[in-house]
C-alpha cells in the first residue's frame, strides 16, 4: 500500500459525493430523522426509547452506509472507473483502503450527528459514556461500510445492489437481539446470531446502556465488529480485478 495513492483515491471519491447530495442527506440526516421519528414513536414511554434507541444508533448507520457504499461502489464498476484505475500502477489495498477512507470520514459525520441528537436533543439515558456509544456507532458504520464494498462485486445493477440488503441485513436485524434477547431464541437461531457482526453491536451498544465503566464484554464486542470489518474489507479486495483483458 502507498500512503499517497489511498489519500488520492479517497479524495477523488470525496468529490464524486459531493455532487451527488442525495447520497449525502441519505448517509448523514435519514439515520437522524429515523431516531427522532422512533423517539416521538415512544413519546408515552420514553424509558422504551431508552431500551431500543442505543441499539438503533448503531443499526441505522450501518444500513445507510452499506446502501450507499454499495450502490456507489457499484456505478464506478459498471461505469469502467476501476477498470482503469487497476490498469494503472495502483494496488488493490491502496484501491480499497481510499475508498474505506473516503465513506469512513462521512461515517465519522454521520455517527457524531446521530449520537449528538439521541443524547443531547432526544434525551436518550445511558449510564456508560457518549465517547464509547459514539464508538460503537461508527464501527457499525465502518462494518456497513465493508460490506458494501464487498457485496458491489456480485451485482449487476444498482437494483441488484439493494437486493442484497434482505439477504445481509435484514436476518441481522432479526437475530442481533433488538426484539428479543437472544438467550431466549430457538438454540439453532442463538446459534446463528453469535457468528453476526450485528449481534456484537447491538451487545456493545447495551453493555454503555447499563454499565458507567468499560466492560471485559463490550471490548470483545467492539474488537469483533472492528475485525469483522477488516475481514470484509480484505474480502473485498479480493474481489476487485479487471474484467476484460
Amino acid at each position: 500500500m502507498n500512503g499517497s495513492r489511498t489519500l488520492a483515491t479517497a479524495a477523488r471519491v470525496l468529490r464524486q459525493l459531493r455532487h451527488d447530495p442525495r447520497s449525502i442527506a441519505l448517509m448523514l440526516l435519514v439515520p437522524c430523522l429515523m431516531l427522532l421519528l422512533l423517539r416521538y414513536v415512544f413519546d408515552g414511554s420514553p424509558r422504551t426509547f431508552d431500551n431500543i434507541g442505543a441499539s438503533l444508533l448503531g443499526i441505522f448507520p450501518m444500513i445507510t452506509m452499506f446502501l450507499v457504499t454499495s450502490i456507489a461502489t457499484l456505478r464506478e464498476r459498471t461505469s469502467g472507473t476501476l477498470e482503469r484505475l487497476l490498469a494503472m500502477p495502483l494496488g488493490k489495498g491502496d484501491l480499497i483502503a481510499g475508498y474505506a477512507l473516503a465513506f469512513g470520514l462521512l461515517a465519522i459525520v454521520q455517527s457524531a450527528l446521530a449520537t449528538g441528537l439521541a443524547l443531547w436533543l432526544l434525551g436518550l439515558d445511558v449510564v456508560g459514556s457518549p465517547w464509547l456509544l459514539l464508538l460503537v456507532a461508527l464501527l457499525d458504520a465502518l462494518l456497513g461500510t465493508a460490506l458494501g464494498l464487498f457485496v458491489s462485486a456480485f451485482a449487476a445493477s444498482e437494483f441488484q445492489a439493494v437486493q442484497f440488503m434482505p439477504a445481509v441485513v435484514f436476518p441481522q436485524l432479526l437475530l442481533c437481539g433488538l426484539f428479543t434477547p437472544r438467550d431466549r431464541m430457538q438454540p439453532v437461531l442463538e446459534a446463528i446470531s453469535d457468528a453476526l457482526p450485528m449481534s456484537y453491536a447491538v451487545d456493545g451498544m447495551n453493555q454503555v446502556l447499563r454499565h458507567p465503566d468499560v466492560t471485559g464484554d463490550f471490548v470483545r464486542d467492539a474488537l469483533v465488529v472492528a475485525g469483522c470489518a477488516l475481514l470484509v474489507l480484505t474480502l473485498g479486495a479480493a474481489t476487485l480485478r479487471r474484467r476484460t483483458a
